[in-house]
């Protein structure tokens, strides 16, 4: 091989290792890693349909400042007696960021006494997280929090 070669295998060879670096390296990010706005209220649809959902009656506590998503203590209080004729029958706990929307889904009936559910979950980032509540006349009310996570749980890839 003569040496006026050399200069140009070594351009084509740098172009096809940086080009198959490229694309190992997309090839490795994840298409979807969190949910979108509307997977979290498709997500509230397969629970409850279309019935309206109203602000108010539930309390959601969450930190302002979560260190590690891993594991975010929360509290969720409904106002409700508990009665047999009028008491929380479903919580349910939405992310918008998730990859999967519906943190958890809690049933409670008048044995439990009162509505107040404390948890940890996993968040995959800073968002403001929902809570619906399902009375047992069928009405929804629903309430929210925000939280800063630091530190992202929850990433798939």
């Amino acid at each position: 091989m003569s040496r006026s070669h050399a200069p140009a295998l070594l351009w084509h060879r740098r172009t096809f290792l940086a080009a198959a670096g490229a694309a190992v390296s997309l090839s490795l990010l994840p298409l979807r890693a969190m949910a979108e706005p509307e997977d979290a209220e498709d997500a509230v649809r397969k629970l409850f349909g279309n019935r309206p959902i109203r602000e108010g009656k539930v309390t959601l506590k969450l930190p302002p400042i979560a260190e590690n998503g891993n594991s975010v203590q929360m509290t969720v209080s409904v106002e409700s007696p508990m009665t047999e004729k009028d008491h929380v029958r479903r919580i349910a706990i939405i992310s918008p960021r998730n990859p999967i929307p519906e943190i958890a889904i809690f049933s409670l009936s008048p044995a439990s006494g009162r509505a107040e559910i404390s948890t940890r979950v996993r968040l995959a980032g800073t968002q403001s997280v929902r809570v619906v509540a399902e009375m047992s006349d069928g009405s929804l009310w629903s309430g929210k929090a925000s939280t800063y996570v630091t530190l992202a749980a929850c990433i798939i890839g």
